[in-house]
C-alpha cells in the first residue's frame, strides 16, 4: 500500500472496516478491537493515525507495531491470523497497516492481561468495538457448526412474529414479556432463529436487537 491509498481509505473515517490509533500505548485495550473485526467481517487497524483520519505517523512505528503484535499474540485467544504492513511517510515517521480478516474460530476473545485466562469477546458495530452479548457469543460459536438449525414452530414463535410484524424489531426483555415466558427461554429462542436463518441480529452498546430476515 502507498500514501496516496491510505489516504483514499481514511478520508471517510473510522468505520465497520477501519480504525484509527495514534500509539500503541494502550495494547491491552487496542486489541479488543483487533477481535471486534476477527468477530465480524474483518478489518484494518492503522497504527499511526490521528482520530480524526490525519496520516501523521508515528516515530519508530517498527517498535510500536512490535509492542500491538506482542499484546495479539499474549492476550488474544483463540490464535488471530493478520497480516502487517509497515509504511513510511518520511524519514522518521510511519504508518503500521494491520490488516485483520474474518475468522474462522469464533468468537475470538482479548484479556486485559496474561493472568486471565477468559478474555471478554467483542463485536464491530459501525465505528465502536462493544461487548458481544450472551446471545452474540452463542451465535458466533454455533455459526462455526455447518448443522442445519431446526426448531419447533409454537405458540411463542408466533408470538414472536406477530411483535416483529408489529414493532418490526425485538429483543429479549421485550420477547419474554410479551409472550410471557422466562428471559432464558426468550434468549434461546431468538438464537436458534438466527441460527435458522430467519432472523438477523443487530449488535449494539444499547442491546441487540432481532428482525426478521429480509429474502
Amino acid at each position: 500500500m502507498d500514501l496516496a491509498h491510505l489516504s483514499r481509505i481514511t478520508i471517510k473515517g473510522e468505520g465497520q472496516f477501519l480504525e484509527f490509533k495514534k500509539k500503541a500505548n494502550y495494547p491491552e485495550k487496542i486489541v479488543k478491537e483487533i477481535v471486534a473485526f476477527a468477530n465480524s467481517n474483518g478489518g484494518k487497524l492503522l497504527l499511526g493515525v490521528d482520530d480524526d483520519g490525519t496520516i501523521s505517523g508515528t516515530r519508530n512505528i517498527e517498535g510500536e507495531a512490535f509492542v500491538l503484535e506482542k499484546a495479539i499474540e499474549e492476550l488474544i485467544k483463540p490464535h488471530i491470523d493478520y497480516q502487517l504492513e509497515l509504511l513510511k511517510i518520511n524519514d522518521k515517521k510511519g504508518v503500521a497497516i494491520f490488516n485483520i480478516p474474518e475468522g474462522s474460530q469464533k468468537p475470538y476473545r482479548a484479556s486485559e492481561n496474561t493472568q486471565q485466562e477468559i478474555g471478554t469477546a467483542f463485536i464491530r458495530c459501525g465505528d465502536e468495538s462493544v461487548k458481544a452479548s450472551k446471545e452474540m457469543r452463542q451465535i458466533l460459536k454455533r455459526k462455526n457448526d455447518a448443522r442445519d438449525e431446526r426448531f419447533n414452530y409454537g405458540e411463542k414463535e408466533k408470538i414472536l412474529m406477530q411483535l416483529l410484524e408489529q414493532d418490526k424489531f425485538t429483543n429479549v426483555s421485550t420477547f419474554a414479556k410479551q409472550a410471557n415466558i422466562p428471559k432464558f427461554i426468550a434468549s434461546r429462542t431468538l438464537v436458534k432463529l438466527v441460527l435458522a436463518n430467519l432472523l438477523t441480529i443487530e449488535p449494539s452498546a444499547q442491546g441487540d436487537k432481532y428482525f426478521v430476515k429480509e429474502t
